[in-house]
């Protein structure tokens, strides 16, 4: 339709980044391809800023249905997986083609609408393997480093978690004799919830390797302390 209208957008994350080579590339494929561009939308935006984007915000405002956005690359939509997959799906359903100059294959113009399903899947798809590749590369490096440290004799692993183990005790047996709820134990002992229950399962595996195999009957032992504002009551 006539009153389409074709859309530029160019961002860099600081000002010390040339904007030019962008602009230069939307404005050499408009003109290979005898298209009028209506308007480039030119952004520095990165860090804390980066959500509110207006150049981009503005830019989504004049967008109808039927137009045309050029972009060089697809990360120009957003700066982490989530970010870029949101901006897409609203484009799509503001009915907004795109164009993605170093990726042609993500490229929605002149598309049926089946085609663009399509793409939409290859565009998440290819996210999703980013993201994966990227946090292989990071328990890669990560485990390289540990190595290097264990070589050398500097790994010492993870530092253990103080925990007072009489005042553990009294927490626990309170907590098992419901005199108070988990959460408030956690919050007794500074725990979080899974570091409170792998020290819970260690204590009852040690308790369990360390009591008598007898059927002798057990002593009861009632000892009352004072910890925060809960009484409690240990049974041993």
């Amino acid at each position: 339709m006539a009153d389409n209208k074709i859309w530029g957008y160019s961002r860099v994350s600081t000002h010390g980044q040339n904007i030019e080579r962008q602009l230069q590339i939307i404005k050499d494929y408009a003109k290979s391809n005898n298209m009028v561009i209506d308007r480039i939308f030119e952004e520095e935006a990165s860090g804390r800023d980066f959500e509110s984007r207006p150049r981009w915000q503005s830019l989504k405002d004049c967008m109808r249905g039927g137009d045309l956005l050029i972009i060089t690359e697809l990360d120009r939509l957003g700066r982490n997986m989530s970010q870029i997959q949101r901006e897409w799906r609203e484009l799509e359903e503001m009915g907004v083609d795109v164009v993605v100059i170093e990726n042609p294959l993500l490229s929605t113009a002149n598309k049926t609408d089946i085609e663009k399903k399509l793409i939409s899947e290859i565009v998440f798809s290819l996210l999703s393997y980013v993201v994966e590749k990227e946090r292989e590369k990071l328990r890669s490096r990560q485990a390289e480093g540990i190595a290097i440290a264990k070589a050398n004799g500097k790994y010492k692993g993870r530092k253990p978690i103080d925990i007072d183990e009489q005042k553990f005790a009294r927490v626990y047996a309170a907590w098992r004799n419901a005199e108070i709820t988990a959460v408030k134990a956690m919050a007794l002992l500074g725990l979080k919830k899974d570091v409170f229950y792998r020290k819970v399962k260690g204590f009852e595996s040690k308790a369990l390797k360390s009591s008598p195999q007898t059927t002798a009957q057990p002593t009861e032992i009632l000892v009352k302390e004072n910890i925060g504002d809960t009484n409690l009551t240990m049974i041993s």
